[in-house]
C-alpha cells in the first residue's frame, strides 16, 4: 500500500497550490496524479508544461495517442493507461488505436504503425535508434522534428508512469470504466 499523500489545495506545498487550481480548471477535478506530484512542486510543474508542449507539437490527436498509450503500455502504467483511454475519447482520437496497443496488435494506419514502433524503439534502445530504424520512420512520412516529438512524449510519460509506480496513484473515478 502506498503512503503517498493525495493533495487537494488546502494541503499542498504553497508552490503546488496554483498548478492544482489550474488542474481543476482543466479537468473539472484534481486528478490523482497530479494530486500525488503536488508534494514535489517542481514535477507537478514540469509534467504540466512537457504535457502542454507536447498536447502542442505538430502530431495529431491520434498521433498523441499512439505515443502515450504505446508508452504507457510499456511502462505497464496502470494509472495512465485508463486515463489516457479516456482522454483518447475525449480528443476524438479513433478508439481502435488503444484498443490495438493495449491487445499488442499493429495499428490499422501504416503510418501511425511506423510512429509506434519508432516510439517502442526509443524505448527499448532507450533512444539508440539505428539509421535504418530512423529511416523507417522518415519514409512513413515523419521528420527530425517528429522523432524529437516522439522524445518528448517520453519525458512526459516517464514522469507520470514512474511517479504512478512508486505511489500506486489510485485510478480516479470517471478513469475506472477504462481501467
Amino acid at each position: 500500500m502506498s503512503d503517498f499523500k493525495l493533495h487537494h489545495k488546502e494541503s499542498a506545498p504553497e508552490e503546488s497550490r496554483k498548478l492544482l487550481e489550474g488542474s481543476e480548471k482543466a479537468f473539472g477535478m484534481i486528478p490523482n496524479l497530479h494530486a500525488v506530484m503536488a508534494e514535489a512542486p517542481g514535477i507537478l510543474d514540469a509534467y504540466q508544461q512537457v504535457h502542454e508542449l507536447f498536447v502542442n507539437s505538430s502530431f495529431d490527436k491520434d498521433e498523441l495517442t499512439v505515443v502515450w498509450q504505446t508508452i504507457n503500455v510499456f511502462n505497464e502504467c496502470h494509472y495512465c493507461i485508463p486515463a489516457h483511454t479516456a482522454i483518447a475519447k475525449n480528443m476524438g482520437a479513433d478508439d481502435s488505436i488503444t484498443d490495438n496497443i493495449k491487445a499488442g496488435k499493429p495499428l490499422g494506419d501504416d503510418k501511425l504503425e511506423a510512429l509506434r514502433q519508432f516510439t517502442l524503439v526509443m524505448l527499448e534502445k532507450r533512444g539508440n535508434a539505428d539509421e535504418s530504424e530512423l529511416e523507417s520512420f522518415y519514409n512513413a512520412g515523419y521528420g527530425q522534428r517528429q522523432a524529437l516529438e516522439v522524445i518528448l512524449g517520453i519525458a512526459q510519460k516517464t514522469m507520470s508512469n514512474f511517479t504512478n509506480h512508486i505511489a500506486n496513484t489510485p485510478i480516479d473515478e470517471p478513469f475506472k470504466k477504462f481501467a
